[in-house]
């Protein structure tokens, strides 16, 4: 099963690269350019199996985010990864001492960095069998959706096109990400496809969590 990881970079090449690595690895990607943005997700996120976090950011500071992971119930125990250009010693272990697991300094091998990610998850043990938001989990085990504790019967495509929400929560996401992500990127249908299926999600969930932007996409956070 694939695992979650959250990665927070504002430097777009650097989050970019560091997202299709682990993405091509088989895990699930939250990417975030804003610490503030990475802090609302992890509240509402409890499935984040591993953290990889720059320290620069705009919003709150990577250490920070590091700070409200120790202190989150659901992510306390999961592995975190500082990558950062700052490679001083001082900064190091300011890392570590706030309970980092790992600490990178770029430039850095996006194949070793996803070498030291699996290497992690394994320690830490264990795949993630479920992915959660507000009332809503869906079970990747048995494919089942459950929202507000009673069960929702979908679609496969509607599943995973759910799934690519949940895991991008907060994020706009146009039709043709959503297809890329759900439907893969062979994909040559017309994009409409994605309109009919957030449809029927919106009829059958009892949450009301799908916000469309217009001229733009969706995303989770509210109904419209």
């Amino acid at each position: 099963m694939p695992q979650t990881i959250l990665v927070v970079e504002d430097e777009q090449h650097i989050n970019e690269v560091v997202t299709e690595y682990m993405k091509d690895a088989g895990h699930i990607v939250l990417s975030y350019d804003n610490g503030g943005m990475a802090l609302q997700a992890l509240k509402q996120i409890s499935a984040i199996d591993l953290f990889i976090l720059d320290i620069m950011l705009p919003g709150i500071s990577g250490l920070e985010l590091l700070r409200a992971i120790r202190e989150a119930e659901a992510h306390k125990a999961k592995p975190v990864i500082m990558l950062t250009a700052l490679g001083d010693e001082a900064t190091q272990l300011l890392s570590f001492s706030e309970l980092a697991d790992d600490y990178v300094v770029k430039p850095f091998s996006p194949k070793v960095l996803v070498k030291r990610v699996e290497t992690l998850l394994r320690r830490c043990g264990g795949e993630k069998k479920l992915l959660r938001y507000g009332n809503i989990t869906l079970d990747y085990d048995r494919y089942e959706t459950y929202d507000s504790g009673e069960r929702i019967s979908l679609t496969l495509r509607e599943f995973e096109l759910l799934g690519v929400l949940m895991t991008h929560a907060g994020k706009v996401l146009n039709r043709q990400q959503l297809l890329n992500q759900a439907w893969g990127y062979d994909y040559f249908g017309d994009e409409r496809i994605v309109d009919v299926h957030i449809k029927n999600l919106r009829k059958k969930l009892v949450s009301d969590i799908i916000a469309t932007v217009k001229g733009v996409g969706y995303k989770l956070g509210g109904g419209a």
